[in-house]
């Protein structure tokens, strides 16, 4: 009988996958602030690797429009322009009310009561004014109804489109006069409760445009 062969670990590609996700997460959550030059020496010291681990994080992270690569080999976070912002936004205006839609057969009283715990602690975010906090519980609202959509590929996409957008997130939201950023996350519950797709999808798509244009306003 044939022994299935032992694969060994690959230390360079599970040091690479700990800086992507690390690196990631940061961005996403807009801890890096944008135009932020970064490099591989730095970003192996910071993680205890070598370089090499550190250039395939990179090139992934830049792949996805996380990161920037010059023609000189700079690193850096992208600074979007209001164009960039704009297309970004129009595009989760397109995707997200779909998940929600998606989601809602699925969405039964422990999922809600589960998302007005988070958006309680948005809440407490946004009286903090501590941007990085709102930016994590505010994705962490939207991703808990995209995860029972049970559709990957358009989370994936979703997600790549915070991911890129992170560091522009945190610039506006500290240096904006903000509004009551939650009444679209209070008409999303609504809808949920409800059961009312129309509801859901009009306030879905109101929360990931206009809540961004009240930022850039």
């Amino acid at each position: 009988m044939a022994t299935q062969p032992r694969i060994n670990p690959d230390p360079a590609s599970s040091a690479h996958e700990r800086i992507y996700r690390a690196l990631r997460t940061l961005i996403m959550h807009g801890e890096i602030a944008p135009g932020t030059a970064l490099t591989l020496r730095g970003l192996g010291a910071e993680f205890g690797v070598s370089m090499t681990p550190a250039r395939e994080a990179v090139r992934r992270l830049a792949a996805e429009g996380a990161l920037t690569l010059s023609a000189t080999g700079r690193i850096s976070t992208p600074e979007l322009s209001h164009e960039r912002i704009e297309e970004l936004a129009s595009l989760r205006g397109l995707i997200e009310p779909e998940l929600a839609a998606r989601a809602l057969p699925r969405a039964h009283i422990a999922l809600i009561d589960r998302l007005r715990a988070i958006n309680a602690r948005v809440s407490e975010c946004v009286t903090k004014q501590d941007a990085v906090c709102y930016l994590r519980t505010n994705m962490e609202f939207h991703r808990l109804i995209y995860l029972r959509a049970q559709a990957p590929a358009m989370l994936a996409v979703v997600e790549t489109i915070w991911l890129q957008l992170g560091p522009t997130m945190r610039v506006l939201y500290e240096t904006r006069q903000r509004t009551d950023l939650q009444r679209h996350h209070r008409a999303i519950l609504s809808a949920l409760t409800a059961g009312d797709e129309p509801a859901l999808r009009l306030a879905m798509r109101s929360d990931v445009t206009q809540g961004l244009k009240m930022l850039e306003g």
